[in-house]
Formats: C-alpha cells, sequence, structure tokens
C-alpha cells in the first residue's frame, strides 16, 4: 500500500493541484483527504469537483459540516464564520450534496494493523486532539476506542507524528493553509514496509501563491489569509 493523506485543503485549488500532481508522481495508490475541504479560501465549488472528479475519499471537517448545514456556530475568530457564510453562498445543490454525504471516518487494513483517518477526533470534528501535548493514555484511549494501531488525525494544520507504544498517529498537516511556519502545501505519504510496518513521508511543496492571494483579494475575504498563504503561519 502506498497511501497519500491530504487534510485542511481550504478550497486553495493551486495547493490542491500540487498536491495531486506530487502524489502521481509518487505513485500512490490511493489518496484520502481527510477535511477540511472548503473554509476560509476563495475556489470552493473548484476544489470539490476536483476531489468529486477524482473519486477521491473525503471525510468531513467542522468547517466542511458548517457549511453543509449552515450550523449554529460556537465563539470562534470572526474571520471563521465570515469565510463560512461566504462560502455556503458560492456552492450550489451539487457541492452541498457532495459535503452532506461524506463518510466521517475512513478505514484501511495494513499488515501491521489498522489505520483509521478522521478529523478533529473520533466523535466530533470540531474537537481537535493536540497529538504533541496529550497524555500518552489519551493517545492509547483513542486508538483503542476506534480498534486501530494507527490513526491519522487532522485538525492542527501541521505536520507531526507521534509514536506511543505500538500506536502512531499522524497529523498530515494543511494543504492550503499551512500553520508550521513555511508556505507551502503538506502532504503526507505512508507506505508498508517489508515487515510490515507503516512508513512515513512529509512532503512540503511550493504553489502559486499569487493566484491564491490574487483571488482572496478579489472576492474580497480577509486580507490576513493571504498573509497566512505567503508565510505560513498567522501574523504576530
Amino acid at each position: 500500500m502506498r497511501l497519500g493523506i491530504i487534510a485542511e485543503i481550504h478550497a486553495n485549488l493551486p495547493a490542491l493541484e500540487a498536491a495531486l500532481e506530487a502524489l502521481r508522481k509518487e505513485g500512490v495508490e490511493q489518496v484520502l483527504a481527510v477535511g477540511d475541504i472548503v473554509g476560509y479560501g476563495p475556489h470552493p465549488r473548484q476544489v470539490i469537483r476536483r476531489l468529486d472528479r477524482e473519486g477521491i475519499p473525503c471525510v468531513p471537517g467542522a468547517a466542511d459540516l458548517r457549511v453543509a448545514y449552515a450550523l449554529p456556530a460556537p465563539p470562534r475568530e470572526g474571520i471563521a464564520e465570515t469565510t463560512i457564510i461566504w462560502t455556503r453562498e458560492q456552492l450550489g445543490q451539487r457541492e452541498l450534496h457532495f459535503l452532506r454525504n461524506l463518510r466521517s471516518r475512513h478505514r484501511y487494513d495494513t499488515p501491521g494493523g489498522r489505520l483509521m483517518a478522521f478529523h478533529g477526533s473520533p466523535e466530533d470534528p470540531e474537537n481537535k486532539i493536540d497529538l504533541n501535548e496529550a497524555h500518552p493514555q489519551e493517545i492509547l484511549k483513542m486508538l483503542e476506542s476506534i480498534r486501530s494501531r494507527y490513526a491519522v488525525v487532522a485538525g492542527k494544520h501541521i505536520p507531526f507524528r507521534r509514536v506511543v507504544h505500538r500506536g502512531v498517529v499522524f497529523d498530515p498537516g494543511s494543504v492550503g493553509l499551512s500553520l508550521g511556519g513555511e508556505p507551502g502545501a503538506d502532504v503526507l505519504i505512508l507506505e508498508d514496509d517489508i515487515h510490515g510496518e507503516v512508513l512515513h513521508r512529509f512532503l512540503k511543496l511550493p504553489y502559486d501563491y499569487g493566484q491564491v492571494t490574487f483571488d482572496l483579494a478579489a472576492w474580497e475575504l480577509p486580507e490576513v489569509l493571504a498573509e497566512v498563504v505567503r508565510q505560513g503561519r498567522f501574523p504576530q
């Protein structure tokens, strides 16, 4: 198995295209998108249609569900809710149907054990697990609850891997709105080795930042988003 994992696309089409092209060159057998597909970025319809056309399995993130169902928002940053409302206005029934029919998890069986992929936490895409700060027992309890040795947990926008005993959890980072301090699209590749273990590689891919920042400005989306695209972090 050679599996390409993308997450946090956030309606950034040039970043998605760069990620898919890199994964094609890497010869991956399957690509999985682990939410948030939309929110913040200027290309929600194009991103959804590209994923749909490619037949890429997706799980929803919190932003996807808020767009799809117009859920009441908890207290959050103003730009988040502004872009959610704008995104919903850009989508037709075809795209909303796509978001509303996503599975909350995807499972893969590897020679070394089961792998489960989801956004946020197994029960709630809004409840993000901090893989760096979580107590080891919290990680093990989470893996036990999903009966898996491996987990892909999107939500923090920063690539990360953590090993707890025989369990391994990955955050693939963000394709469209990376927050690791370096601009570019984050991609995770998972692959079985000859011993049945799952090997991993994180990729950082450049893309056309200018196109994204131009489109953000053209749609009058919050200016700070262009800075995040250019810098790979929120401005201090």
